[in-house]
């Protein structure tokens, strides 16, 4: 059977896309990317905020319009399906099957019955099909969360914290290095508190000295670590660990502390000051990359400029801003969602713009630097190659390093680059 898999949301949903593709590759179903052609589609979806959630009914639909032609099966997986299953098999009638992640243990058996082919009943056990760049993996260490911040779905959706056992994950690893990958990102909701549903002990540290030790890794980066969970250990950990990037995901959400404490946050505009700081001083060449939040309930003008206060101070080196909506399941639901759009949209773009300015004035002070770049592709038309250095996450959002190489350049490979000019997000270089 022709089977075509559409995953929307973030990379820990591509983590259970990957898993879904595994299962169904083994069971000797025939994936396709043309979906004109698909007997069948199944969509993972995101259901953690109003546009996540947009994009996928859009999704849907569009989707359950090749129905006309050769599509038998549409089925709907994922975080919107745990949120919203039975108003979404009530009110789209063209989904055959809406899968809950609550029942991602029957998930082949599931399929089988829907697709009538056999799809064997083995998620989280079948070796995962990377849909993306063979050079580059996620690696989900936990899943769930415990936080209970005041805008945030998460537990509702996904339950509370469970941390994947440590020596499944090194085998994991194990096994994407030996199939060439060279870049290891670590996630969850926040990788900073794997382990602490065992015995109420961080166990990052030990975790990541594992994966440091394993023969013919490349590149280890932690993404989503919490600021008030991150232990002088651990960055003494990061300081030792050879493959470990200086690479810091550390969404603060606000820089005001009534606003913190608002959103149920556990810490503060001096100790998010105070972190950044001690992290500069271990690490030369850390990189520190963030999100913040404008109009959360009775945010005021005051609040406001504690984030842009805190923007200017830390000086980010990569920073998103998304405007709060409200969601069901959450704290803040039943608060009135009191400060407009507008403002809310106002809010966000000054501190883009102040964010836009401290970079532009950062990254003068890379040009004549030299980083190992792994190369991710070449421009037909200008013939520069791209790729990223270690300050860059593989999500597309924080920018990459162009360059021009005599030689030919195998793709998914280090070079080494040197940085010459800066452009807007993006870094110019010339192979060493």
């Amino acid at each position: 059977m022709k089977i075509g898999v559409i995953s929307l949301g973030c990379a820990k949903n591509l983590v259970d896309t990957e898993n879904l593709l595994g299962m169904i590759q083994q069971s000797g179903q025939e994936l396709t990317t043309d979906y004109d052609q698909a007997q069948a589609i199944i969509i993972n979806t995101c259901g953690f905020i109003e546009s996540a959630k947009s994009e996928a009914i859009d999704t849907i639909l569009e989707t359950a319009e090749r129905k006309k032609k050769n599509l038998e099966k549409l089925i709907v997986m994922g975080c919107l399906a745990k949120r919203y299953k039975p108003q979404l098999e009530q009110e789209l009638p063209e989904v055959d099957c809406i899968i809950s992640i609550d029942e991602y243990g029957d998930l082949g058996s599931i399929l089988s019955n829907v697709l009538g082919v056999k799809i064997a009943n083995n998620y989280g056990k079948a070796k995962r099909l990377l849909s993306g760049k063979p050079w580059m993996a996620y690696v989900r260490i936990a899943d769930g969360c415990d936080n209970a911040c005041g805008y945030c779905a998460i537990p509702s959706i996904r339950g509370r914290l469970k941390s994947y056992p440590m020596q499944q994950i090194v085998e994991e690893v194990k096994s994407l290095v030996q199939s060439g990958v060279k870049e290891i990102n670590l996630i969850a909701q926040d990788s900073t508190r794997y382990g602490f549903d065992w015995d109420h002990h961080l166990h990052l540290s030990k975790l990541l000295e594992e994966l440091d030790a394993i023969e013919g890794i490349g590149w280890i980066r932690v993404l989503y670590l919490y600021p008030d969970e991150i232990p002088d250990t651990l960055l003494k950990t990061m300081q030792q660990c050879k493959h470990v990037l200086p690479y810091f995901d550390i969404p603060v959400q606000h820089g005001s502390d009534r606003m913190l404490k608002a959103m149920n946050r556990r810490s503060s505009f001096e100790e998010i000051v105070s972190l950044t700081n001690k992290i500069r001083s271990m690490f030369p060449n850390a990189t520190l990359r963030t999100t913040l939040i404008t109009g959360y309930p009775n945010e005021t003008e005051e609040d406001h400029q504690r984030s842009l206060e805190l923007v200017r101070q830390v000086k980010w080196d990569h920073l998103g801003v998304f405007t709060y909506s409200k969601e069901e399941d959450t704290p803040s639901y039943h608060l009135e969602d009191n400060v407009s759009e507008e403002v809310k949209n106002e809010r966000k773009e000054e501190i883009l713009r102040l964010q836009e300015f401290i970079v532009k004035q950062q990254r003068q002070n890379l040009i004549g630097k030299q980083y190992d770049v792994l190369v991710e592709g070449q421009d037909p038309l200008t013939k520069m190659y791209q790729g990223r250095s270690m300050m860059f996450a593989p999500d597309g959002v924080d920018g990459s390093i162009r360059f021009k190489s005599d030689e030919l350049i195998t793709i998914g490979s280090f070079v080494r680059v040197e940085i010459t000019k800066v452009t807007n997000t993006n870094l110019i270089g010339k192979r060493l």
